[in-house]
């Protein structure tokens, strides 16, 4: 009976609230720097993900699931701050040093799940300005941005050279910091979460933040021994150095782009990404110990779980090692959802932003979406239904150094300090190799995507005046 009254909500019309006894738990699982293309069963990558995959062919996923970008160097910081806050990048940026106020005023994502009914639960890296403890009824080892670093992880590997550096090396600290890997820990709390559900005379709702795969890039030797280098591709798109990347905001000093040496080199990007993938394999098997433990529990059919990730990474591709550019390695994540009522083996390839997660779990929670939350419910998506029409596009941004609009598949990307235009066809163009910005077939083009960039800039009050830099 509960199972079915679980499917009912999904197609209850929006703002209506379900009956308690049909609410299902919800699992969220979020990765730190995984790009879209890291899940084997996604066909790009030469990956071993077993687990994910199964989620995969369980749920749907959609395909092209976007972070709307950053106003800090640190993305993850701006990406985490619009998931809590449900604005988008500026309003969201407004709000961030003060998210204090907005948790005492009770408006944080976690708050609206337990006034929804829920018993709210959090693990991992929180990142946020506020205390993570007194947004969730329960909380395990809050972690910081990333795992403590060593000068060795930088500027490496170079061919010839001895490599100080070793991934596989506990003493070494970063995500073995504390005497076990965070992923493992992460696992083993969102593990006991679920274990004390049954319990619970409410439905969980379970946020488990990875710091994986963010650098440094450790898992143990087993894992990295699945990739020889031999094994790694290097990226179709791989540049010894990107041409604008001092007036994008991308230079070799900028902490992301300083792992690897400059110019960049096919042995450094092909280690980097056999240490990125060998972490990843690892935390897949981390996310087989949860969905494991979920199956065991008799709650995995009325439970919604969540893949995805708070932006993608370069490593690697068109010369570049960061997120900090609005290219689609670094813009896209995965997305993955499974549930009661949710299609097996479905593609979505309607534009999204990863942030409408929030949404999306209010709509199951059968709570109304708070008029500030801007970002869109995906239940009618997974219904088949297309999303508004407001949202054939997607608007990117870096700092005040880039900007990028996204539509029907084509991508305009403007560098305001380098007074350039980069035009992407990258529906048949997905490695964005061939710039059309200087073709005169493209013309019209590239200044309907233009004047669409400025569009979105003023209804999301981009506060970055690009007319002013590029002539109409």
């Amino acid at each position: 009976m509960k199972f079915l009254l679980t499917l009912l909500t999904i197609f209850l019309p929006a703002g209506l609230a379900p009956l308690r006894a049909a609410q299902p738990d919800i699992l969220v699982l979020f990765a730190d720097d995984q790009c879209f293309e890291t899940i084997r069963a996604a066909g790009l990558t030469d990956i071993d993900t077993p687990n994910l995959d199964r989620l995969t062919h369980r749920g749907t996923t959609f395909t092209h699931a976007y972070n709307m970008g950053s106003w800090s160097g640190a993305v993850c910081v701006a990406s985490r701050a619009m998931l809590m806050t449900g604005r988008t990048l500026w309003r969201a940026n407004r709000l961030f040093k003060n998210t204090d106020a907005e948790r005492t005023a009770g408006r944080l994502w976690p708050q609206l799940m337990a006034r929804a009914g829920y018993r709210t639960c959090f693990t991992g890296k929180w990142h946020v300005q506020t205390e993570a403890s007194l947004c969730f009824d329960e909380s395990q080892h809050i972690r910081p941005g990333m795992p403590p670093d060593r000068p060795s992880g930088y500027r490496r590997p170079v061919a010839g050279q001895p490599d100080l550096w070793n991934p596989a090396d506990p003493t070494l600290g970063g995500h073995w910091t504390g005497g076990k890997p965070w992923s493992e820990v992460t696992a083993d709390d969102a593990i006991a979460f679920l274990a004390a559900a049954p319990a619970q005379a409410k439905p969980t709702f379970i946020y488990a933040a990875f710091n994986a795969p963010h650098d440094p890039r450790q898992a143990p030797q087993a894992f990295l021994d699945r990739y020889p280098l031999e094994r790694i591709a290097l990226p179709k798109n791989f540049l010894p150095e990107y041409p604008y990347k001092d007036e994008i905001g991308c230079p070799i000093s900028l902490r992301d782009e300083n792992l690897a040496p400059m110019p960049r080199t096919e042995f450094a990007i092909k280690t980097h990404r056999r240490e990125y993938y060998a972490l990843i394999s690892y935390l897949d098997f981390q996310i087989g110990r949860i969905l494991d433990a979920l199956e065991k529990s008799g709650h995995a059919d009325n439970t919604f779980i969540f893949f995805t990730a708070d932006h993608g990474l370069a490593c690697g591709h068109h010369g570049l090692m960061g997120k900090q550019n609005l290219y689609e390695e670094s813009l896209r994540v995965p997305f993955i959802i499974a549930g009661p009522g949710v299609k097996a083996g479905q593609q979505i390839h309607q534009p999204i932003y990863l942030q409408d997660l929030m949404a999306t779990a209010l709509a199951i929670a059968g709570a109304p979406k708070p008029p500030a939350v801007e970002f869109q419910n995906l239940l009618p998506a997974l219904r088949g239904e297309a999303l508004p029409p407001a949202r054939d596009s997607i608007y990117a941004a870096y700092l005040d150094l880039q900007r990028a609009v996204i539509h029907d598949g084509w991508k305009l990307i403007a560098y305001p300090k380098a007074k350039m235009l980069r035009l992407f066809h990258t529906a048949t163009d997905p490695d964005e190799m061939q710039d059309l910005a200087g073709d005169p077939a493209q013309a019209g083009r590239r200044r309907d995507l233009f004047q669409r960039l400025l569009a979105l800039q003023k209804e999301l009050e981009d506060p970055l005046d690009l007319a002013a830099t590029f002539a109409p």
